[in-house]
């Protein structure tokens, strides 16, 4: 049987510890859950959009409509998204960013947050690659500067 100082034990397990060399007395689901908990953020709510071609109001002096150019189905689809201030002009005010899953699979399709690029005309354009025949949902994100100023989403089938 070996003895070993207690002090000089507890100062190499420190050491092994530090440099990597041996796990901290805390467990792995410990250290996951920690994680986790740092990591959490709001789920932000994406209240329900009337449907493509509908104006949807933003704030009391803008609206927007959205729809696809094209019925949509497998491949990418184009979703094109008009803004129009109260005197009915089309704007360009804001940046918008969407994303879009199989609500059935959440997250085996997840697009992530992409940015919608104008076109000439003035008009919001996404690509939508639809990967399967199925329910799908975009949730949009209207931007002024970095403040969030509208949020919502929509489904729709293929």
């Amino acid at each position: 049987m070996i003895h070993q100082d207690p002090l000089r034990a507890i100062a190499v397990g420190l050491s092994l510890v530090t440099l990597g060399l041996a796990a901290p007395a805390y467990s792995r689901a410990a250290q996951a859950t920690n994680a986790s908990v740092l990591q959490q953020v709001e789920a932000p709510e994406y209240p329900g959009l009337p449907g493509p071609g509908k104006k949807c109001r933003i704030d009391d002096e803008f609206y927007f409509t959205y729809k696809f150019t094209e019925k949509p189905r497998m491949g990418t689809a184009i979703l094109r998204i008009r803004v129009f201030g109260r005197d009915e002009n089309q704007s360009t005010a804001f940046a918008i960013f969407g994303r879009y899953d199989m609500p059935s699979m959440a997250g085996a399709h997840d697009s992530g947050e992409q940015e919608f690029k104008l076109n000439k005309k003035g008009a919001y354009l996404l690509p939508v690659n639809i990967a399967m025949p199925g329910g799908w949902e975009v949730k949009l994100t209207f931007k002024r500067g970095d403040a969030v100023v509208f949020r919502g989403a929509f489904q729709f089938d293929v």
